[in-house]
C-alpha cells in the first residue's frame, strides 16, 4: 500500500488524494517528530509561568479574558472539543473527513502548533486504521477554522462520539479505538484548540474538486468536439494561430484538445444542402473561449491550494524564536473565494454544453438530423426529456454559482464578526461538480447518437474510439424509444470514471 510521509513543510495535492481517496498509510517523519517535541517544550514552559497566554492558559474566543488555573486546563481542552462538536445535518463523505484529518495532521506536524508527538501519532493511527469520525454537514463558518467538523474528529481521538469503522458501520468511537489498539488521547494545554483551528475541510474539498474538474474540462473539450462534428461544423476556428493572438493559456489548450479529437474527420465542414454556413453558433464556435476561461480559473485555484497546502494554519502559533502569538491566518477567505470562482466556471461550462445539446435535438438548427434524434419522430420522443434533465441540472448549477463567500454572519459575541463561509462554498462546489458531470454525460450521449445518424460520412478516429468505448460501457446507440435512465447513468459513470478521456487519449495521446 502507498505510504505518505508527513514532514514539517506541508503536503501536496497528490498526498491528499492518496490518503482521502486511495486509503494510503501515513507515517510521521523523524523531522516532524523532532519539531513537534521542540514546539511542545515551548508550550510547556509558557504553561508553567503565571502570565496568561491565549490558547495555553486562557479561555477561547469571546471568553479569552479568563485566566485558567493549571488544575482546570486539561478540562478546558476537553471541554472545547466537546462543546465545539456541535454539527448537525447529514454526514459528510468519508473522503472529505479523511482529507480534513490528514490536513490537520499536516499542520500539527509543522511544529507551529505545540501539540505533543503522541497526539500526532494517534491522528495517523486513526487514519491508518480506517476509522472515520462522523462529521456533519453544518457547523462551520469558515473562520477560526472549520470548527465543528474538526471538533468531531478531535472527539474521536478522545475516544468519544461516533465514528465509522473500516467495515462501514457507525459505532462508538471508543469501541473502535480499542479494537485497533489505539489509546484515547488525554489533551493538554493548547492541544484541543490546535486540533480545531484550521481551514482543512474546505481545503480538502478544494483539492478533490480540482482533481475532478481537471478531468471534466478535458471531457467537455471532447464532447464539444463531438457536437461540432455531429453538427457538420467547421474546425477552422480551432486553428492555433487564431488562439495565439488572444493568448489565454486555457483557451489555447481547449482548442488544441478539440482539434486533436477532430483530426481526420470527414464530417467537419460538410453541409446537408448547398447553402454554405459562414459561422457556427456561439456554443460551438466559442467552446474553447468558455472552457478555456474555466481552465485558467482552475490554474488560479490550484495556485491558492498549493500555498494553503504549504501553510501552517493555527491560532496561536509557536514561532521559531519561542514566541506564541495570536494571528488571523485561520480566516478562510483565500480558499472560499476560489471555491466560489470554480462554481461559477462550472455553471458556465454546463450552460454552454446544454445549449449544444439542445441544438443537436432541434431539427431547425441541427442541419439535417431527425427531431430529438428520434428513430420515428412523433411515435418516438428520442432525447427530448434527456435535455429537460440537462436543463434542470444547469439551472441548479446556476443557483450553486451564487457565492457563499459574499456572505458573513457574526458569531462568538461579536468577537468573530466577519467569517468566510468557505465550508459552505466547498459543499456547494461538490454538488456542482457532480451535476456538471451529468451535464457533460448527456451531451456525450446526444453527440455520439447524432454522429452515428450521419450516414455516409466517416467521423474522426478519436470519435470512433469514443463511440466504441461508450457502447461497450452499456450506453446504447440510436433506435426506438427505451427506458432512458439506465443509458444516462451509464454515460455518467463513463465520464465520472475518466473513461471518456482515456478512450480519446488512446488515439490522440495525452490531452492538455
Amino acid at each position: 500500500m502507498h505510504t505518505v510521509v508527513v514532514g514539517t513543510s506541508g503536503a501536496t495535492a497528490s498526498d491528499v488524494l492518496a490518503v482521502a481517496r486511495g486509503g494510503a498509510r501515513i507515517e510521521l517523519s523523524a523531522e516532524a517528530v523532532a519539531a513537534l517535541a521542540a514546539a511542545r517544550e515551548i508550550v510547556d514552559a509558557l504553561a508553567a509561568k503565571p502570565d496568561p497566554v491565549y490558547g495555553v492558559s486562557t479561555g477561547f474566543g469571546a471568553l479569552a479574558t479568563r485566566h485558567i488555573s493549571q488544575e482546570l486546563r486539561a478540562q478546558l481542552q476537553r471541554n472545547i472539543v466537546r462543546s465545539h462538536a456541535a454539527g448537525m445535518g447529514p454526514r459528510v463523505e468519508r473522503e472529505v473527513v479523511r482529507a480534513l484529518m490528514f490536513l490537520r495532521l499536516k499542520t500539527v506536524c509543522s511544529g507551529h502548533t505545540g501539540v505533543r508527538p503522541e497526539v500526532a501519532q494517534t491522528m495517523a493511527d486513526v487514519l491508518n486504521a480506517g476509522i472515520t469520525p462522523v462529521v456533519h454537514e453544518y457547523g462551520s463558518l469558515g473562520c477560526s477554522g472549520d470548527l465543528a467538523p474538526l471538533s468531531h474528529c478531535a472527539l474521536t481521538l478522545m475516544g468519544e462520539g461516533e465514528a465509522e469503522g473500516p467495515d462501514g458501520t457507525v459505532r462508538p468511537a471508543g469501541e473502535l479505538l480499542a479494537e485497533h489498539g489505539i489509546a484515547p488521547v488525554e489533551l493538554r494545554e493548547k492541544e484541543g484548540l490546535a486540533l480545531l483551528n484550521g481551514t482543512d475541510g474546505m481545503l480538502g474539498m478544494l483539492v478533490m474538486a480540482l482533481a475532478d474538474l481537471d478531468t471534466l474540462y478535458k471531457s467537455a473539450d471532447v464532447t464539444a468536439a463531438l457536437t461540432l462534428e455531429a453538427l457538420l461544423g467547421t474546425d477552422k476556428v480551432l486553428a492555433p494561430e487564431l488562439h495565439a493572438i488572444r493568448p489565454h493559456p486555457g483557451q489555447g489548450a481547449s482548442a488544441a484538445n478539440m482539434l486533436a479529437v477532430l483530426k481526420g474527420s470527414q464530417l467537419t465542414g460538410h453541409h446537408q444542402d448547398d447553402a454554405p454556413r459562414v459561422q457556427d453558433a456561439y456554443s460551438v464556435r466559442c467552446a474553447p473561449q468558455v472552457a478555456g476561461a474555466g481552465r485558467d480559473t482552475l490554474a488560479h485555484a490550484r495556485l491558492v491550494a498549493e500555498r494553503e497546502l504549504a501553510a501552517a494554519v493555527d491560532n496561536p502559533v509557536v514561532l521559531p524564536d519561542g514566541r506564541v502569538e495570536s494571528n488571523g491566518n485561520f480566516h478562510g477567505a483565500p480558499v472560499a473565494y476560489v471555491l466560489d470562482f470554480l462554481a461559477i466556471a462550472a455553471a458556465d461550462l454546463g450552460s454552454i454544453a446544454e445549449r449544444r445539446t439542445d441544438r443537436l435535438l432541434d431539427k431547425n438548427r441541427s442541419h439535417g438530423l431527425p427531431p430529438f434524434l428520434a428513430d420515428d419522430a412523433g411515435v418516438d420522443s428520442g432525447l427530448m426529456i434527456a435535455q429537460y434533465t440537462q436543463a434542470a441540472l444547469v439551472s441548479e448549477l446556476k443557483r450553486l454559482a451564487v457565492p457563499a463567500s459574499a456572505d458573513s454572519i457574526p458569531s462568538s459575541a461579536m468577537q468573530e464578526d466577519h467569517v468566510s463561509m468557505g465550508w459552505s462554498a466547498a459543499r456547494k462546489l461538490r454538488t456542482a461538480v457532480d451535476n456538471l458531470t451529468r451535464v457533460i454525460a448527456i451531451e456525450l450521449y446526444a453527440a455520439t447518437r447524432a454522429i452515428e445518424l450521419r450516414e455516409g460520412l466517416t467521423p474522426a478516429p478519436a470519435s470512433r474510439a469514443v463511440i466504441e468505448a461508450v457502447r461497450g460501457a452499456g450506453v446504447q446507440g440510436p433506435g426506438p424509444d427505451r427506458f432512458l435512465a439506465p443509458d444516462l447513468a451509464a454515460a455518467d459513470a463513463f465520464v465520472r470514471g475518466g473513461d471518456l478521456v482515456a478512450a480519446v487519449e488512446k488515439v490522440t495521446g495525452p490531452l492538455q
